[in-house]
């Protein structure tokens, strides 16, 4: 279970600002969403394009072979998209995953080093 974040103190902004400037506080997951946004609205127009050119082989060509040669360009421009869609999330998520592990260990590392600094060291003789 990941403890919770510590509450701002007055004053922190300086703190925080070093920080993200020395990589101790990471900001992937807000640039993952906006990412993620992004590549959905690329799939969405690649998606748009699929109809535009099963709309244009459908007017091209004869009426009955149009309709069926748009209809297989249609099913297989959504196909192609769906399976972009579980590509990009996928992706994404194998990033987020990356950067939370990243955080996790820095945490262990820190809890670490809190405890040998508060353990006793044995005399040396």
């Amino acid at each position: 279970m990941r403890p919770s974040k510590p509450k701002p103190r007055p004053g922190a902004g300086a703190s925080m600002f070093w920080d993200l400037l020395t990589f101790e506080r990471l900001m992937t997951n807000q640039v993952i969403h906006l990412i993620y946004w992004a590549g959905l609205g690329v799939i969405a127009l690649i998606a748009f394009g699929f109809i535009g050119t099963a709309v244009g082989v459908a007017l091209r060509e004869e009426l009955f072979m149009g309709i069926l040669l748009a209809l297989s360009v249609l099913v297989g421009g959504f196909l192609v998209v769906g399976a972009l869609v579980l590509l990009w999330r996928s992706f994404c998520e194998l990033y987020v995953a990356i950067f939370r592990l990243s955080d996790d260990l820095h945490a262990m590392r820190q809890a670490v080093d809190a405890e040998n600094s508060v353990r006793p060291q044995p005399p040396q003789s």
